[in-house]
């Protein structure tokens, strides 16, 4: 997965499950994190706080994308390291919540896996036991029909 994408699939994925009342402590802790960090070191704290507002937004997703990269963050080792401790825990702790944004994800080790737009009614993504090194890219995964939509 390419760095920028691991950082916005770790926001998203914290956002969707580690805002959740019922949200285990380890992924609501490393979600948190991960925002601290991004907000303090970054100065991100306007499309963090777009992006939990609308979390299924691509503009948001994307423009906070375009800030992480033009600030630096994709390339920043402590950022990287974060984005993974966001995905573990949910991994371990919600793994059902990688399926609500279309993608599920088990037993992964990346070089890198990059995901493009997913819409799905159901699971339009689904990786078992994954360990890549340098391959996979899934593009433009429509599961439930035209745009995702039940009535095509």
């Amino acid at each position: 997965m390419e760095p920028i994408t691991l950082i916005i699939t770790a926001l998203v994925l914290g956002i969707a499950t580690g805002l959740k009342p019922t949200a285990e402590q380890a992924v609501k802790d490393a979600y948190d994190g991960l925002k601290k960090l991004i907000q303090d070191k970054y100065n991100a704290k306007a499309s963090l706080a777009a992006l939990e507002n609308k979390p299924d937004s691509e503009v948001k997703k994307e423009s906070l994308k375009e800030d992480l990269t033009d600030a630096g963050a994709d390339q920043d080792p402590e950022v990287l390291e974060k984005a993974e401790t966001v995905l573990q825990a949910v991994q371990e702790h919600a793994p059902q919540a990688a399926a609500a944004i279309g993608v599920n994800l088990k037993d992964i080790e990346a070089a890198f896996l990059e995901i493009g737009r997913v819409r799905s009614t159901g699971t339009g993504v689904n990786v078992e036991k994954g360990k890549f090194t340098g391959g996979i890219k899934i593009d433009d995964v429509d599961a439930g029909g035209r745009n995702a939509s039940p009535n095509p």
